[in-house]
């Protein structure tokens, strides 16, 4: 590179300095570099608005999130024991930021819960103020200083008519965009949807359940007793795990999404049957203001929570007639008991079975309620 001459100057108090000396100084280089990041900044502000309004969104690939993040919430993404393994496919990040909705409550004064809903059947938004905290990984859901729980601010509200009440919960929701978006859309908005954790955008499936007025309930993954064979997946609650392994696996699964009023089991046979391991799983339960409704797999389980199981799943055999033939059993049970419950899964068959039956369902004098409305306290 051939020799530039560069004009001198005089700096006060410094005397005569040539610009050259002061660019190969690499003191001067390191603030200069300092400088033109500055202005980078600058232009990144101005191109994508000022850091106080909405922010813009990032994607990174999940591996280099856990990477650099901090180490509280690498401490939750990674598995229990060995080392850190990230399966891309299986645990992401939720695709929005959680925000508090200042002001959406659905309590009136004295604490007395609304038995309508809005004329656009919608439920607020979550998560909202009062009934959340930050986590290691997340907002956890608490129980607000007045005492309210999650589980009254978020479950559907339901005024008994005096008839016999069927509620339902379809679940397996958030992995299938298309079998979710279906449920979510063709099913009356009584009926209970069950989300898994590891869906991807969960936060985004919940918030357009609750826009079309499902409550939600969110799935917690337990050991069958087939295991290994039959996996639930890496953040299982195990039954010979220590309470402190399943109170980190059960801060991990509530804190990917707000919005839920309570917990459903996945599998579990071997979990459930266990006192310990189901005594560690309520505590958790009762002390964070949720519910659990189980399958049936723990029918004989309280806790102390707000608790309802299953009469009946209703797609154990998959063909509309067996559909029809379990609907028509939950209503017999409704009659003997005043109320029935029965759990599903976002098979196709399933959710047209289930759109169409429940049309007719006022008029054969049976009235269709959320889950939450059949549980005992």
């Amino acid at each position: 590179m051939a020799n530039v001459a560069f004009p001198s100057f005089t700096a006060p108090r410094v005397g005569p300095i040539r610009l050259r000396a002061l660019l190969t100084n690499r003191y001067v280089g390191l603030a200069g570099a300092a400088v033109l990041l500055v202005a980078a900044l600058g232009g990144l502000i101005a191109i994508l608005g000022p850091l106080g309004g909405n922010p813009a969104v990032v994607r990174v690939p999940l591996a280099d999130a856990l990477e650099h993040a901090p180490q509280g919430w690498r401490q939750t993404l990674s598995p229990l024991h060995g080392s850190v393994v990230v399966s891309q496919d299986v645990v992401r990040l939720s695709a929005r930021p959680l925000a508090p909705q200042a002001g959406a409550t659905w309590n009136q004064p004295g604490g007395e819960t609304p038995h309508a809903l809005p004329a656009s059947g919608a439920l607020p938004p979550a998560p909202i103020t009062g009934f959340f905290a930050p986590g290691p990984g997340g907002p956890l859901p608490i129980i607000a200083q007045d005492g309210r729980t999650p589980f009254d601010a978020y479950k559907r509200p339901f005024l008994s008519n005096g008839r016999p009440k069927i509620a339902l919960v379809i679940g397996g929701l958030g992995l299938n965009a298309r079998a979710t978006q279906a449920a979510i859309e063709t099913l009356p908005g009584e009926i209970t949807l069950s989300f898994v954790p590891y869906s991807e955008g969960l936060q985004g499936w919940i918030d357009m359940a609750r826009a079309h007025g499902h409550e939600v309930l969110l799935e917690t993954p337990m050991e069958p007793v087939d295991y290994p064979d039959n996996d639930p997946g890496p953040y299982a609650l195990m039954a010979d795990a220590q309470g402190p392994d399943t109170v980190k696996k059960l801060e991990w699964i509530l804190s990917r999404a707000t919005g839920y009023f309570g917990l459903t089991n996945y599998l579990g046979s071997r979990f459930l049957a266990s006192d310990k391991a189901y005594g560690s799983f309520a505590t958790v339960v009762k002390g964070r203001g949720l519910g659990f409704i189980d399958d049936g797999a723990a029918g004989r389980r309280s806790g102390g929570v707000p608790r309802a199981s299953a009469e009946r799943v209703i797609d154990e055999q998959l063909s509309k007639a067996a559909l029809d033939q379990q609907l028509l059993a939950l209503e017999a049970g409704a009659l003997q008991r005043g109320q029935a419950l029965g759990s599903g899964f976002a098979y196709p068959v399933t959710l047209e079975t289930v759109a169409h039956w429940a049309q007719g369902l006022e008029q054969r004098g049976f009235q269709l309620a959320p889950a939450s409305a059949v549980v005992r306290h």
